[in-house]
């Protein structure tokens, strides 16, 4: 068994540094020839193995992304040859590669329309561009494919396997993957887009798209099919009906009952996640809106303690009748609104006010049981004035510390 593991671990060992070598330079023939043995029995664990190892070193993720499509070159002959046993219908990972069959089909039918806006008799056809870009749009229900997994099963495994790293990798090719289709659409919004740009981004999709079917297929899913335990594979596929599926691809939802969380002693069973008391008073403080809660008796139960709140409020009205804390002026609206809410012919009220020179958002929200049962309304205030000022773009990659 030790003679295994040894021999294991210098296969790995010499994978990582094919890789690490080819990153820092090193001419790529002379390195294939080196590491040919290694090369050509490379496993979808070790793939994975390698790009976790490549990320632990500290080499930059965008360094490391720039390289991947030359190491998994080298590696495609062993892996495109790995035949694994794929899970059968009704499993999580079977709908996923149904959905990249039917992706795959629109990629074909794309690159017939490209052919012939740059190859056939009618180059300049505008309703070639039109197809075109009826096509490109058809791809942008895909994105559920890669909200998927980035939500379900990057969780799931990284839970599972501990070298995991290579998913910040495949999630920055999804990323890829919707830029290129809004600078796709944007090209192909003029009946006449720049051929040039638009030959360079499609190739650019095509780099995308195909290279990452590959890549969830031979590596990442069978790693995950042996990594994740059974059990937890009901729960993915439950969970994968709150995102949805795409190409007409419907699976039967074999559980009706949500999964249910485990207790956590101490804490409060959210549906979505465990909190305790102190948690819940945090993030209901941190808020940057106020928020009080009327019951279905019209009692108020509840308001968050907000640092600024823009209404005062106090203790002293929790149990009171929500009627008892308006002017006679305005009471009959606010019978009016409960009144629609609870016979279900209104969800929300929405109204908006100046005050101290500020611009104040009030809404009301209906609150309902997964029955349709009104629970009570939930106000909620907010000072928006800042909001109503913003313009162009903030992206979470421009934020830096002085702002």
């Amino acid at each position: 068994m030790s003679e295994f593991i040894n021999n294991s671990n210098e296969r790995l060992s010499n994978l990582i540094s094919y890789a690490t070598l080819l990153i820092e330079g090193e001419d790529g023939k002379m390195l294939i020839e080196k590491y040919r043995q290694f090369l050509d029995n490379v496993t979808a664990t070790e793939a994975m193995q390698v790009f976790d190892s490549l990320l632990i070193q500290g080499i930059p993720i965008d360094i490391v992304k720039r390289n991947t499509g030359k190491i998994i070159n080298a590696f495609y002959r062993s892996l495109g040859a790995f035949e694994w046993q794929k899970p059968s219908e009704g499993h999580f990972l079977h709908y996923l590669m149904l959905e990249n069959r039917e992706v795959e089909k629109i990629m074909i039918s794309i690159k017939s329309t490209v052919k012939e806006i740059y190859h056939g008799e009618h180059q300049e056809d505008t309703l070639l561009f039109r197809e075109l870009s009826s096509k490109i749009k058809s791809l942008e229900a895909y994105e559920l494919h890669y909200i998927k997994k980035e939500n379900i099963l990057f969780p799931y495994l990284e839970k599972a396997f501990s070298q995991y790293r290579c998913l910040q990798l495949m999630w920055s090719f999804h990323d890829d993957f919707r830029i290129s289709l809004k600078v796709l659409q944007s090209l192909l919004d003029t009946d006449k887009p720049d051929k040039q740009l638009l030959s360079k981004e499609l190739g650019k999709l095509f780099f995308v798209v195909y290279p990452i079917i590959f890549r969830e297929e031979q590596i990442v899913f069978p790693v995950a099919f042996r990594a994740i335990p059974e059990k937890l594979w009901d729960e993915m596929m439950l969970q994968s009906f709150e995102q949805g599926w795409c190409y007409g691809i419907t699976p039967v939802k074999k559980i009706d009952s949500e999964v249910l969380l485990n207790d956590a002693p101490g804490q409060v069973n959210l549906g979505t996640g465990f909190l305790t008391a102190e948690q819940l008073r945090i993030l209901f403080r941190s808020l940057p809106v106020d928020i009080t809660y009327v019951d279905e008796m019209d009692e108020v139960k509840y308001f968050s303690e907000t640092a600024d709140r823009i209404f005062p409020r106090s203790k002293a009205i929790l149990g009171r009748k929500v009627q008892n804390c308006h002017p006679p002026e305005s009471v009959h609206i606010v019978n009016e609104i409960v009144a629609a809410f609870r016979n279900g012919s209104k969800d929300h009220a929405d109204f908006w006010i100046r005050m101290k020179g500020r611009f104040i958002y009030i809404r009301y929200f209906a609150l309902r049981d997964e029955h349709g049962v009104y629970k009570g309304t939930m106000e909620v205030s907010q000072d928006v004035t800042g909001i109503r000022e913003l313009q162009g773009e903030q992206r979470l990659l421009d934020w830096h510390t002085e702002n």
